[in-house]
């Protein structure tokens, strides 16, 4: 039994928590896991195979109640953490964060504080096929990168996987559920796929923590990560930073408006 385990297994001992979510080998892949038993702590893992964002939980009431919890985290899940905190989506006292270094030794994150330094300390380098398609869309002109999102959005199925696997989409009700009065069409068309993938990117800009969920649960392996990215940094470029990285909810009278046209 490796340190992980070890300290899980004293915390649900113990009664600290009631669940501990975090991460097993599933029959292809790592998976997610919700521990809530010492004898099954032997199934944690942790290792650069643990791509979920296991963050996405912490949102849901019906999993975690008001019960405390721990979370193995990596950097995506403390990035989301930071955010759903700035967002009043958690409440700290209930949650314990636990992060694992490369020597397997097991370490509680306490405070905000601790989170962002370790946000900054570990912070992924850049995807260099990311940034390459980044780059190859910026060389386009207007036509050419409406032909291109045309295209490409073209073939969603409105299937909402990139909404189930964020962990800031945390509505109760969703833009894409509302019939009164009707946003968007409820059946799969270019101009609604479009619609809905701008309204979605629009509700993550300034917020997304580029975490990658969203495109990894795509099953079509859309470039809707790309799209999030992009209109993320063109905001922050033309607005900066927003109350909580919300750019989107504050008003600024000295904001440009050189994007209107």
């Amino acid at each position: 039994m490796n340190k992980l385990q070890e300290r899980a297994t004293d915390l649900l001992k113990g009664g600290t928590v009631k669940l501990i979510i975090g991460f097993e080998q599933g029959n292809n892949k790592i998976r997610p896991f919700f521990c809530e038993k010492p004898e099954d702590a032997e199934k944690l893992i942790y290792s650069d195979d643990c791509s979920t964002n296991n963050a996405v939980y912490l949102t849901k009431k019906e999993l975690i109640g008001d019960n405390k919890i721990a979370i193995i985290a990596t950097y995506k899940e403390i990035a989301s953490i930071i955010q759903l905190n700035k967002e009043n989506q958690i409440k700290k006292e209930n949650l314990m964060v636990l992060t694992v270094d490369k020597d397997g030794d097991v370490t509680e994150l306490t405070s905000f504080e601790e989170m962002e330094k370790f946000c900054e300390e570990n912070t992924p380098a850049p995807d260099p096929v990311v940034a390459a398609l980044i780059e190859k869309i910026d060389k386009m002109n207007r036509e050419e990168r409406w032909a291109y999102w045309k295209s490409e959005l073209d073939k969603c199925i409105r299937c909402y996987a990139c909404r189930a696997a964020c962990p800031l989409c945390y509505c109760n009700r969703c833009i894409s559920e509302v019939n009164c009065p009707q946003w968007l069409d409820p059946w799969k068309s270019t101009l609604s796929n479009i619609e809905w993938q701008i309204n979605r990117v629009m509700h993550m800009s300034g917020r997304c923590t580029g975490c990658g969920a969203c495109a990894k649960a795509c099953p079509l392996d859309l470039p809707i990560g790309i799209l999030t990215k992009k209109m993320s940094t063109d905001i922050k470029e033309m607005l900066g930073e927003g109350e909580g990285g919300n750019v989107l909810s504050t008003f600024n009278p000295n904001d440009k408006e050189n994007f209107i046209h």
